[in-house]
């Protein structure tokens, strides 16, 4: 079999109905945008510090920030683009990045509404379009797609290394099957099958869930990447927990690839 043979979107899509992977609703991500303004949005966070560093501004004047969360690359770059689009589907997340943006006088930056399946039509092509860290999409071809159309000059996406939020240890202490997601592997040929022939660097940083010292903390920090848990799952955690010297399970590094490209015209898409 030659890799053409393969249909990577399709893999793509059949590996996320194995993890049960399910799109999670706007208000989901609503409760969650105070919580990550305040661990993953500060403009020293080291992953935020190493894209900066790695997106190519020269020519650029405005930028597209898809799945732009609390507005964290969108008020990172706020002094350097004149136009900003900073584009989510969860109005809670807008709503905090709009207050972030005011406290620091970004009130350039504009906040769109819009979930990735939805049409983009009514919004404007921009130089630079970046989606950071929100890119476990339902439909990766339509994406990435969708993406370089978006812009004139150059697209950043950033991707899961690991295949998990949280550790296979974790899980099975939890009594729940081992999750692999699709990783960066997926959305890097997925690109080459639709004709783009991307370049790919890597992120490498802590989680944002960094204190396991106390139960609580942890329990909140597990909570935090695979939703809300059983009372028996609670109770086989804390369990598994007390057996546990805190300091072995503080939380690896959460390696991201930055998968980045030269756009390419709308017609020379296959």
């Amino acid at each position: 079999m030659l890799i053409d043979d393969i249909d990577f979107a399709d893999l793509y899509r059949k590996q996320l109905q194995l993890a049960n992977r399910t799109e999670k609703k706007p208000e989901h991500w609503d409760k969650r945008a105070e919580k990550m303004a305040e661990n993953c949005a500060s403009l020293t966070d080291s992953y935020l510090l190493q894209l900066l560093g790695k997106i190519d501004l020269q020519g650029a004047e405005s930028l597209f920030d898809m799945g732009c969360g609390p507005g964290t690359v969108s008020l990172a770059l706020a002094k350097k683009m004149p136009i900003i689009y900073g584009v989510d589907y969860s109005q809670g997340m807008l709503s905090v990045a709009a207050r972030r943006a005011a406290q620091m006088n970004a009130r350039h930056v504009q906040w769109v509404q819009r979930a990735w399946e939805e049409h983009w039509d009514d919004l404007p092509q921009c130089d630079i379009a970046v989606a950071s860290r929100s890119t476990l999409v339902a439909d990766m071809r339509q994406a990435m797609s969708k993406l370089n159309n978006q812009a004139r000059l150059r697209v950043y996406t950033t991707h899961l290394v690991s295949s998990s939020f949280v550790s296979p240890t974790i899980q099975r202490a939890l009594g729940r099957e081992v999750i692999e997601l699709p990783n960066y592997i997926y959305a890097l040929n997925v690109l080459y099958q639709i004709g783009i022939h991307a370049h790919v660097d890597f992120i490498r940083g802590p989680n944002c869930q960094q204190d396991n010292s106390i139960w609580t903390r942890f329990l909140e920090n597990v909570r935090w990447s695979m939703g809300e848990l059983s009372a028996d799952e609670v109770e086989r955690l804390e369990n598994w927990y007390q057996q546990q010297d805190p300091r072995a399970i503080a939380p690896a590094s959460r390696d991201w690839a930055l998968i980045w490209w030269d756009s390419i015209p709308r017609e020379a898409l296959r």
